[in-house]
Order: C-alpha cells, then sequence, then structure tokens
C-alpha cells in the first residue's frame, strides 16, 4: 500500500535553495594566478580545532601563532568570545591582534587577493556564512594555500586541518559573509596585496588605540614604499611625537614640508614639535606658513617676543600658495 507523505512546506523551501545553488556554476579562477603549479602551502600555521561555537579563539589563536605569539585557543574566549552571542565579532578579533603589535590589513573583497597572500607565505583569516542570508551559520576559517590544478582551497576550519574545499563551495560561502578576509602581519612587513591608502588606514588605527611603537614601524614601512603618501611621513611625526620625541617628530615634519611644501598641517605640527624643542622664532614662523597656506584651518599664531635666536634652531622659510 502506498503511503502518502506530507512534507511541511518549509522543508519544500530548503529543498529548493539546495537545488538553486547546486545549480550555480563554477565560478572562474583568476585570471591573475596561475592555475598550474603544485599547491601553495603556508607551513608555519599551527592547529587548533575549535570547540562548540568557538571558531573564532581558535582561528585568532592560529593566526597570532603564525607570527610568533604564543598563545592558546583558550586564553583568547574571555577576549573575543561573546556567550550571549554564542560567537564572536569580527571587532574583537580585530582589536586583540592590534594588542598583539600586529597590523590587521583588510583584503580586497576578490579571490586573487586571497591567492596572492597566501603566494607571499601569508595566511589568511577569512569569515563565511555555511547556512543561508535569512538563517545565518557563522564561521571563522584561516586559509592557508590552494591547489590550482584541483581548484581547491585549503584551510584550517572547524576540526579538520589541511581540509581542501572546491572554490565554488567556498565562494558561496564567502559572498555571504560579504567577502570579509584580513591578513595579521607585523607592522613592518606589507601584505602582498597593500595599497596606500587601506594600508595607512590600518597603521592610523595602531595609533589610536595607542600602539605607538607598532604604528611608528607601520608608518616607516609606509613611507619607504610609498615616498609620494604624505599622510605616512604626517603619521610618523605624530607619533613620535605623541611620544615625547621631540627632534625625531620635529626632523619627520621638516622632511614633509620639504616634500610636500604645499600641505598646511605639516607646517603646523612643524611649529609644534618646534615650540617643545625650545625654538620659539622657528615655531612661530612655521605656524606662519600654515596660515599663508590655509588661513581658514590655521589662523595667525600670537606675536612673540623673539629675543635672541636659538642658533640650533632652523631658520623657516614658507612656500608661495600654489594657484
Amino acid at each position: 500500500m502506498a503511503v502518502s507523505v506530507r512534507v511541511p512546506p518549509v522543508t519544500w523551501l530548503l529543498l529548493a535553495v539546495v537545488l538553486i545553488s547546486g545549480c550555480a556554476s563554477q565560478p572562474p579562477w583568476p585570471a591573475d594566478v596561475p592555475s598550474s603549479g603544485r599547491p601553495v602551502l603556508v607551513s608555519d600555521v599551527p592547529f587548533y580545532p575549535q570547540e562548540q561555537y568557538q571558531c573564532g579563539p581558535a582561528s585568532l589563536a592560529m593566526m597570532l601563532n603564525s607570527q610568533g605569539i604564543g598563545t592558546q585557543p583558550q586564553a583568547l574566549v574571555d577576549r573575543v568570545y561573546l556567550p550571549d552571542r554564542q560567537g564572536t565579532l569580527q571587532i574583537e578579533m580585530v582589536a586583540t591582534a592590534r594588542q598583539a603589535g600586529l597590523l590587521v590589513y583588510r583584503l580586497a573583497p576578490a579571490l586573487s587577493a586571497v591567492l596572492k597572500e597566501l603566494q607571499a607565505g601569508h595566511p589568511v583569516l577569512v569569515f563565511q556564512n555555511l547556512r543561508f542570508n535569512w538563517w545565518p551559520q557563522w564561521h571563522y576559517a584561516v586559509m592557508i594555500g590552494f591547489d590550482a590544478r584541483q581548484q581547491e582551497l585549503i584551510l584550517h576550519s572547524g576540526t579538520r586541518a589541511h581540509y581542501r574545499q572546491p572554490v565554488a563551495a567556498f565562494m558561496t560561502t564567502w559572498d555571504r559573509a560579504e567577502r570579509w578576509a584580513v591578513t595579521m602581519l607585523p607592522p613592518d612587513e606589507l601584505p602582498a596585496t597593500a595599497t596606500p591608502l587601506p594600508f595607512l588606514s590600518s597603521a592610523h588605527d595602531l595609533e589610536a588605540t595607542g600602539q605607538l611603537e607598532a604604528a611608528a614601524r607601520a608608518y616607516r614601512t609606509a613611507y619607504e614604499r610609498w615616498p609620494d603618501q604624505p599622510a605616512a611621513r604626517l603619521g610618523a611625526g605624530n607619533v613620535a611625537y605623541a611620544q615625547q620625541h621631540w627632534q625625531e617628530a620635529t626632523e619627520h615634519y621638516r622632511t614633509l614640508t620639504q616634500d610636500f611644501p604645499q600641505l598646511a598641517a605639516g607646517w603646523n605640527n612643524l611649529g609644534e614639535a618646534l615650540t617643545q624643542l625650545d625654538c620659539p622664532v622657528a615655531a612661530t614662523a612655521a605656524r606662519q606658513c600654515a596660515t599663508h597656506l590655509q588661513p581658514q584651518r590655521f589662523p595667525p599664531p600670537p606675536a612673540i617676543n623673539t629675543g635672541t635666536p636659538n642658533p640650533h634652531c632652523p631658520v623657516i622659510r614658507c612656500p608661495e600658495p600654489s594657484r
């Protein structure tokens, strides 16, 4: 006798979604990453299997240990795990890495960016949604390599080390998590795909959270790599000033005003640093340069009694405003 079984509507909906996703076409392998050759594998990333709901601490421990910062997932639970949410927010992961002195760099939302970092030996922390947009299951994993011939990505994920995931399956779950991926590196090591403004933003995040030594290293890395970016030298000067390294700050600001003479903020900050070096005449002259270039932002400095100039202080000459 045939038995008729009534399937609940939600089950049919789930089945329809699975069938639709199963028909999705294979995403193309990035054209700028060779699709042949031996698998790429970052070998110095330890594996920690996650406990229930704790892929965040486990993944972060892998990333930190890969950079020589010894820790265990359990030591990170209180810092990143939120019991009420049964998970970890990205902001806690990023903040904890910064507190360890690492520069966290958000990658461009493209598979090619992730693969290029792996080719450079940089593990990548990725965020995935293993279910659906309307019923999410958030998950962190550490990507440690790829096999271009097989079009597979290699991850430390959940309870599986060196888990091989087809690129199509990964892209589906990564797309649902807005393609969030970051590297966590020492601040004097550039990500392979770094561009000036995102890197400088990451350096500023270190500065803003009080990681001044790390920020100084990041800014130095930036102005050595991108000498045409005034924000790198300005940031280096600001960090030195915050550390009360007045001479170092002055040198950064003087270089900045020489290389970018139309940048009023550089002249203003030079004036502040020269004040700390007991160079009131030069400090006032530098502030006057800032006023000369951008009067609506920098009002004229108060007049001073010049007295005898300090022979150890520089002579300031203002540039002509650009037309």
